[in-house]
């Protein structure tokens, strides 16, 4: 029950960093662009994808050529709803690092006045603008990479019977909220000077908390538009977890409107 709870309010974090955003008009705004950049690019690389999904299915179901047009139709209609589905996967788990890496500067803002209303980072490191491009890139790097690693089989195991209707999605959920909350949290994590590496280990301590809000800011984003909309919430809410698995407070004492 103990975890339980913790989850739960780890999924409240994520309404609380939006109820912080939306008291501020002008971070919202901010926080928006990037993530409305980032929307766009996907959505033309999904329109693109979709113009040439036919021969695409072609090519990666080509061992069906010679079989009868009955079959040989059924099984590229396969193929282009599995390659369909595994883009939009993949698109969900990468959308958070690739937002992250445009609009850094943003975010990096955003974070540091939810930071400064509860009390700021003790001993904060200061990291220079090529050198927090740099590690943010090699991070998203990592974590795209590990989201491809999972994201496929899980796709794949989708289409067993029964299992992949239950089990799966579930499982699915609780991976990606993983990778998401790892990649959402370093930008707090980074301003105390800590690594991918310093994350992993701290948000592992406080796993149900750290997976409650990284399920719920996977499900907000397979919303149309959720992950455009919630981005600038996830990266509030994100501060309020990095703040409360590394014992600091998240108790406010003045608003952003203060800022």
């Amino acid at each position: 029950m103990h975890a339980v709870r913790q989850f739960l309010q780890g999924a409240t974090l994520l309404a609380r960093g939006l109820g912080l955003v939306l008291r501020s008009p002008k971070l919202l705004g901010l926080g928006l662009l990037p993530a409305l950049i980032a929307g766009a690019l996907y959505t033309a690389a999904l329109a693109a994808l979709i113009d040439f999904l036919p021969q695409l299915s072609r090519a990666v179901t080509w061992f069906a050529d010679d079989w009868a047009q009955g079959w040989r139709d059924l099984i590229r209609v396969l193929g282009g709803v599995g390659l369909l589905g595994i883009t939009v996967l993949l698109g969900v788990l990468t959308f958070t690092a690739v937002t992250l890496l445009i609009g850094d500067p943003f975010y990096e803002r955003i974070s540091e006045l939810v930071e400064d209303r509860f009390g700021g980072v003790p001993d904060e490191v200061e990291v220079g603008f090529w050198q927090s491009v740099r590690r943010s890139l090699v991070d998203s790097l990592r974590l795209i990479a590990l989201s491809i690693l999972f994201g496929i089989p899980l796709f794949a195991l989708g289409f067993v019977p029964v299992i992949g209707q239950t089990v799966i999605p579930v499982l699915g959920a609780l991976v990606g909220g993983w990778l998401l909350v790892v990649e959402l949290t370093g930008v707090a994590f980074q301003r105390r000077g800590k690594r991918l590496a310093d994350r992993r280990v701290a948000l592992r301590a406080e796993r149900p908390l750290a997976l409650g809000f990284g399920v719920a800011v996977f499900c907000c984003f397979l919303i149309p538009l959720g992950a455009v909309l919630l981005m600038p919430a996830a990266v509030a809410g994100a501060t309020l977890l990095s703040r409360k698995v590394l014992g600091h407070p998240i108790e406010a004492s003045r608003t952003l409107a203060d800022h």
